[in-house]
């Protein structure tokens, strides 16, 4: 963690280059905000009353965008997860000057200094959020979770629900939520470590506000009440997916693993950071053992992020069984509405197949079209982010030119080594010959220039 000195402003000043870099939307053209308008004051027409089920939301404190809330219940030795997604399509037309607006997007774009949403704040943190104090719309998914954390869809239905709190993952504690909230928790995470996945979050390198007009970049861990609330929308994503494979229709998240170069370079990154990696033991069950709060260990975590092929979007093909190596299971996106294009259209048809429809055309149709519209904007938002940390580096390191740093190879490519300072959330590329990944090397900075968001190093 390092509070980043700005006398200069440069980072406000790189900030708003970055926005115009890539273009990103300061708000929504006047005919959508007009249509927000009128679609936030829709009534609920089609949904069953659930405000008397105490559900109860947990998110990052600052969130405003609520795409879930959530109840759970025992049933035998089952439970039962009430799983309230936020009833986006209520409030969207196929067509309309909302959805041609979120289609351009494909999914809200964040910054240090304000997001750029998919929807108009008055749906997106209002009508449409699970904000607590009223009613709102949803789709709720029943899913039953086993003893061996086991899921099934019980079923899904269009619904009013009322949330009790809005709970912080920084502050939550296990007074406020649902008595079985943590046994839910450990029975996906089980099941998870039954099948093999590979779902192990890494630190991640952020540049964050601290209300003052200051930054602070950091390597974040995962707190324990957001890998827990994880496991809720995981269990409900596996269920969507399940019942939307079973009946021929659907979108997926798919991802490859590594290939077997890339794990043989991470087994060298392993052995310099002095991690054991026993012969013959793969991967994904190596990857389950490593605790981001050791820095050595967050530091393999991110190379081995870093290594596999990414993520992407797949509509149902007959024949083909989509495949998320991560989670190693066939896996949906279905719980993030609100700031996820692809969510809308998975809800919608989990919900006609639930009940026994058909999924409705405009649905079936645009699964074919959302991959490359969200690989489009996971690019986008991917490149912001990088040009974000860049220039926090750059702002970090800037008048410290000529001073030397301790860091770790973390990848060797040709001539070019990228390496992880050792005192600071700070990553690099510099020119090395004859470096193996994981090797300890000793930098000398040249090169700190905030307008260009870059960072330059050489060997000493």
């Amino acid at each position: 963690m390092k509070t980043l000195a700005d006398p200069g402003n440069a980072l406000a000043e790189g900030l708003a280059a970055i926005r115009a870099e890539f273009q990103v939307p300061a708000g929504f053209p006047p005919e959508v905000l007009a249509a927000a308008q009128t679609a936030a004051k829709r009534v609920p027409t089609e949904h069953v009353d659930r405000t008397a089920l105490p559900f109860v939301t947990l998110d990052p404190a600052s969130s405003t965008d609520l795409d879930q809330a959530f109840h759970i219940e025992p049933s035998g030795a089952d439970l039962l997860l009430h799983y309230a997604i936020a009833d986006t399509a209520w409030f969207v037309d196929d067509g309309g000057p909302i959805d041609a607006e979120a289609w351009r997007r494909g999914e809200t774009l964040y910054l240090p200094d304000g997001k750029a949403g998919l929807y108009p704040p008055v749906l997106a943190e209002g009508a449409a959020s699970l904000l607590p104090g009223g009613p709102r719309p949803a789709v709720i998914f029943i899913v039953r979770v086993r003893p061996d954390g086991s899921v099934r869809l019980d079923g899904a239905e269009r619904a009013v629900v009322h949330s009790r709190a809005k709970l912080a993952y920084d502050g939550v504690t296990a007074a406020d939520l649902p008595p079985d909230f943590g046994e839910l928790a450990r029975r996906i995470q089980a099941a998870e470590a039954e099948r093999g996945a590979a779902r192990v979050e890494p630190p991640e390198q952020q540049l964050e506000p601290r209300g003052d007009g200051s930054y602070t970049l950091v390597f974040r861990p995962h707190l324990d009440s957001e890998t827990q609330n994880a496991a809720l929308s995981l269990a409900t994503n596996l269920a969507v997916a399940d019942l939307l494979q079973t009946h021929r229709t659907g979108l997926f998240r798919v991802m490859a693993r590594p290939e077997k170069a890339a794990v043989k370079r991470l087994r060298f990154t392993a052995r310099a950071l002095g991690i054991d990696w026993p012969t013959g033991m793969d991967l994904d069950h190596f990857e389950r053992r490593l605790d981001q709060h050791d820095p050595h260990q967050a530091a393999l975590m991110l190379a081995i992020r870093r290594a596999g092929p990414g993520a992407s979007y797949a509509p149902y093909r007959e024949g083909v069984v989509p495949w998320h190596s991560a989670m190693a299971a066939t896996y949906a996106h279905a719980t993030a509405p609100l700031r996820r294009l692809a969510d809308r259209y998975v809800v919608q048809a989990a919900l006609a197949v639930a009940n026994g429809r058909a999924v409705p055309e405009p649905v079936a149709a645009a699964f074919e079209r959302l991959p490359e519209v969200m690989a489009r904007a996971d690019a986008l938002a991917g490149r912001i982010e990088r040009a974000v940390l860049d220039l926090a580096e750059a702002v970090l390191l800037s008048g410290r030119e000529g001073e030397t740093f301790h860091a770790v190879a973390t990848e060797v490519v040709e001539k070019w080594a990228k390496v992880q300072l050792c005192d600071l959330p700070v990553r690099a590329r510099v020119a090395a010959g004859n470096v193996e990944p994981g090797e300890g090397l000793l930098l000398r900075l040249t090169d700190a220039d905030p307008a260009k968001r870059a960072i330059t190093f050489e060997r000493t």
